[in-house]
């Protein structure tokens, strides 16, 4: 959370996960949610229900924290523990939104224009994707291949001439409605590198037209086609083709209605799920040319960082790593159901979905990715074992970093000030160095700790001079058995 502490600048307090709406939903239909699963005769996968129960101590202090002080004035604050998970958490998911952006501007991509390009696929082959993690590395390798042989011969080179391109790919599983929509968000530099010479050299690619944008999307369609018969997934008859797969368990039907905007679980499943319409129907949600779309598949080109556009560079970086879910547009309505605001209005005038509590948790639990499922993927130039990797990622020292210090990735107080302007390293009271003295743990302290805070904070009410922590901490006592 922000808090205000001058002109410029603010300073951390903890963000409260339990009091906002998102916790409130899982903390009170989850059981309800998992009763209801058994019921029907299925139940979720060992690694959801990681992710649910570990959301729940998420940002609570009750769960241990770390104690922060400052050497001028002892003046300290405690820090919660996160769960660090990958679903649905809104707090670690911002986390990971600012190390994935600011490590790729920094430690990544060049001072070379970047063109994103996003793709996406038809229902069938999202729902592939979140059951055989497998198949998805596949098809994105074909993908790959596809536009960087495109940009070669768009710069007038061949496969055989040795120059290369790079890429970056953010496996983002979501959509705006909260559905399991699986696509890719591809940073690829806008050109290749030649390196017949001493050093690389970068030779920008012609933008690419309507007409080759639609030309490369079939190419990339054959090709997914093509892979997916040889994996014997594919079945091709005299009509027409389909997928030769069928979901098997409880969760696998969770994910089939997730990907199709239908309800999961209870009386109406099956059925579409209630959308609001409060804006006249939209035309085009892109305005660019360089949008081609085939039957399932859709393919956009037309977001461009230029080289000295590396903080528009970074808040895109920000923006294809965001989390999934934003509790400011989350609400309850009277009737207990679960509002929840697009962050842009839909083609048909649509701009919220309305889901009841516990099909908003099935919807939370299609979003869990399988476990050791990399959703970020390196290629070409950037691939880690790529021998011309060190001749083309940046070498200059991030902004944060002094010239005579080691390259090294942003710290999490770093962090804070660079995206949100929060300072956690400088004291509220007196502008000292914080730092972090303890990290704990042990139930008996942290109940010891919380029933003091409790106490000085009611006696701050009664008393705004009074502090709410001071320099008799109770932890003082407990240093001896603190890891």
């Amino acid at each position: 959370m922000l808090q205000p502490s001058g002109a410029d600048r603010y300073v951390y307090e903890r963000h409260r996960p339990e009091e906002t709406p998102l916790y409130r939903i899982v903390e009170t239909h989850y059981p309800r949610f998992l009763a209801r699963l058994e019921a029907e005769g299925g139940s979720l996968p060992a690694f959801v229900k990681r992710e649910f129960d570990d959301y729940l101590k998420c940002g609570l202090l009750e769960n241990g924290f770390l104690r922060v002080k400052c050497d001028a004035c002892s003046h300290e604050h405690l820090v919660a523990f996160s769960c660090k998970r990958r679903g649905f958490c809104p707090s670690c998911g911002a986390r990971r939104m600012i190390e994935s952006a600011a490590h790729l501007v920094d430690h990544v991509l060049p001072e070379q224009p970047i063109r994103q390009w996003v793709l996406t696929f038809p229902y069938p082959l999202r729902f592939l994707f979140a059951a055989q993690p497998q198949v998805l590395s596949q098809v994105l390798g074909v993908v790959y291949r596809a536009i960087s042989t495109d940009l070669l011969k768009r710069t007038g080179f061949t496969v055989a001439s040795g120059a290369k391109t790079g890429a970056v790919t953010l496996i983002q599983r979501f959509g705006s409605a909260l559905n399991l929509n699986i696509h890719f968000h591809m940073l690829f530099l806008d050109g290749v590198y030649d390196f017949k010479g001493r050093r690389p050299t970068f030779h920008r690619a012609p933008r690419p037209t309507p007409a080759e944008l639609t030309k490369l999307l079939h190419t990339i369609g054959q090709r997914v086609a093509r892979l997916l018969g040889r994996l014997g997934l594919l079945v091709r008859d005299a009509d027409s083709d389909y997928l030769d797969f069928e979901p098997g368990e409880a969760f696998d039907r969770l994910v089939g209605a997730s990907i199709h905007y239908r309800i999961a679980i209870g009386p109406n499943a099956g059925r579409k799920a209630l959308t609001l319409r409060t804006v006249p129907v939209q035309s085009e949600p892109f305005p660019s040319t360089l949008l081609a779309r085939l039957p399932g598949f859709s393919l956009h080109a037309a977001t461009v960082c230029e080289a000295a556009q590396r903080d528009k560079l970074e808040k895109l970086c920000r923006y294809i790593a965001r989390p999934a879910i934003a509790n400011e547009r989350l609400s309850i309505n009277e009737r207990g159901q679960v509002i929840y605001r697009f962050k842009q209005p839909f083609r048909d005038g649509s701009t919220h979905i309305v889901l009841e509590p516990l099909d908003f948790i099935a919807r939370l639990a299609a979003l869990v990715p399988r476990p050791r499922l990399n959703l970020t993927r390196f290629h070409g130039v950037f691939a880690p074992n790529c021998k011309h990797r060190e001749c083309v990622v940046p070498k200059r020292k991030p902004r944060h970093e002094k010239p005579d210090e080691p390259l090294a990735p942003l710290t999490w107080m770093q962090r804070l000030k660079r995206v949100f302007a929060i300072d956690i390293e400088t004291c509220p009271k007196c502008g000292g160095t914080l730092r972090v003295i303890a990290c704990i743990e042990n139930p008996d302290v942290i109940a010891t700790i919380l029933e003091h805070i409790r106490v000085r904070e009611a006696a701050t009410t009664a008393n705004p001079r009074a502090s709410p922590l001071n320099t008799e901490h109770p932890a003082a006592r407990y240093q001896d058995r603190l890891p």
